[in-house]
């Protein structure tokens, strides 16, 4: 046994980010026996303004950095060596002194879809109440139902449900790799396919974060990186960088490699409401991803106009 851990990975303290964190100590096990023995990585769970503040929508309070704020402060003092993240919660803007590397082989990025009424949005009944916290869920589904009625819906995969289960709301909608992380996936209704849902930027992807003077962090996390998924996620961020976007802005992409080398991604800016959506997509190179984003954006700005833009990131 170790007397001082050798790599200290800071997470959130929810089941899931605790099943993620255990996920990169088992992968980094495997791939540095050092880092296999017992006490040689240790997980150190901070509670976040976003964990603590559960009855309001994060768009209400503050954004996606509610996630990563504290975290990232250990990480920077120097508490913790890297931070253990979902890329669907991390800002558009990174402190500076700290970089996201390494991001985990990507699991599922879709959304799941939970009601006793049916396993796509047009089952439900007429007035239906759907519960989410996600603007981008919210605008993506009173664009195909406009009649139905929305709830904020917070808390863990457990307290969701259970909500649902108990007739608060007749719908609601998680990300599948979350499920499937805390071997919750036989409960889903149904998994929504992107054309129904596009998902946010990063779903289902884990990344780590990591002082950009750390050599030796970043040595230990390159051998569990995953190529392919860092270029898919940078492709997203790149489009969600170029919108300008945050909690407050209903914005999906999602990047998928395609045969040949090509990626596609795919770009979605919304009104809250759902009363107005812009989609678009662009295929290119790999090697060319963050272009792809950038050139996405600024696609979707020029079909949306400057009126739109306004609207969606007023705050």
């Amino acid at each position: 046994m170790n007397a001082k851990p050798l790599i200290r990975l800071g997470t959130r303290g929810s089941p899931l980010a605790l099943a993620q964190a255990h996920e990169v100590h088992r992968r980094l096990g495997e791939a540095h026996p050092e880092l296999a023995t017992e006490g040689a990585v240790a997980i150190v769970a901070i509670k976040t303004t976003g964990d603590r503040i559960q009855d309001r929508a994060l768009s209400e309070i503050g954004g996606k950095g509610l996630f990563t704020k504290e975290i990232e402060e250990a990480l920077i003092a120097g508490e913790i060596d890297a931070a253990v993240h979902s890329m669907k919660d991390v800002p558009t803007w990174l402190p500076a002194g700290l970089v996201v590397e390494h991001l985990l082989p990507r699991e599922d990025p879709r959304d799941a879809f939970f009601s006793p009424h049916g396993a796509r949005l047009a089952d439900l009944p007429e007035g239906a109440v759907v519960g989410t916290a996600s603007l981008r869920r919210q605008a993506q589904v009173l664009a195909r139902r406009p009649d139905l009625k929305m709830a904020t819906l917070r808390g863990n995969v457990a307290t969701r449900l259970r909500k649902l289960a108990e007739g608060e709301v007749d719908a609601t909608l998680l990300a599948v790799a979350g499920l499937k992380r805390l071997g919750e996936a036989g409960k889903i209704t149904a998994a929504l396919a992107p054309e129904e849902m596009l998902p946010a930027v990063g779903q289902g992807a884990i990344g780590l974060e990591i002082r950009t003077d750390d050599a030796r962090t970043r040595s230990l996390l390159d051998a569990i990186a995953c190529r392919d998924s860092g270029v898919r996620v940078a492709a997203e961020r790149a489009l969600l960088a170029q919108l300008d976007g945050s909690c407050k802005t209903p914005i999906a992409g999602l990047a998928e490699i395609e045969a040949g080398g090509m990626l596609r991604l795919r770009g979605l800016i919304a009104l809250p409401d759902g009363s107005r959506l812009h989609a678009a997509e662009i295929t290119g190179p790999l090697a060319e991803a963050e272009a792809l984003g950038r050139a996405l954006g600024e696609q979707l700005q020029a079909v949306a106009g400057p009126d739109f833009l306004a609207a969606i990131t007023a705050p």
